[in-house]
């Protein structure tokens, strides 16, 4: 069975007709052509899929894990991905602090980092190292280590401290 659901993603409207048992991601991936939330575990374990969304009525910008979420569920929803992160051809300041810092390697994990890092730095213009970690328990990376991603994490915050004088 289909539905049609109405939502924006990254700023642009959408009214799509999407079946009833498929998930969030891959209404994104399939169906919009927006691959930067990657297909993981399909559990909710890794992050990999993480999207900011606003659910009508709800606090805006709230992580969560697309591959968790049925489309449907999702219509009125205003969903930003790792695409919607840039704003007028410029990178979003902490993604250039992960590139500063080097904070990626194989950047499978990277999108749903950047995802849940700024979900942090939006509530939280400056988290302690202790709040980065915990936002962070919900991203998989294999590869880092995690100590670059929360050194890019603590330069972004930085820089927007800076900004803010």
């Amino acid at each position: 069975m289909n539905h049609t659901i109405h939502f924006t993603v990254n700023g642009e409207r959408y009214n799509i007709s999407v079946p009833s048992h498929h998930t969030l991601l891959q209404v994104l991936r399939e169906q919009l052509v927006l691959t930067g939330a990657k297909n993981g575990c399909e559990a909710g374990e890794c992050g990999a899929c993480s999207v900011l969304i606003t659910w009508p009525g709800a606090k805006r910008g709230e992580p969560v894990n697309s591959c968790l979420v049925l489309a449907p569920e999702a219509d009125g929803a205003e969903i930003i991905t790792i695409e919607g992160l840039m704003h007028d051809g410029q990178l979003d300041p902490l993604q250039d602090a992960f590139l500063a810092a080097g904070a990626t390697q194989c950047g499978f994990c990277t999108p749903g980092v950047l995802v849940n890092a700024r979900a942090l730095l939006n509530r939280n213009p400056d988290p302690s190292e202790t709040e980065i970690r915990e936002t962070l328990v919900g991203n998989l990376c294999r590869c880092t280590g995690y100590i670059r991603i929360i050194e890019a994490i603590k330069m972004a915050a930085r820089a927007g401290r800076e900004v803010a004088r």
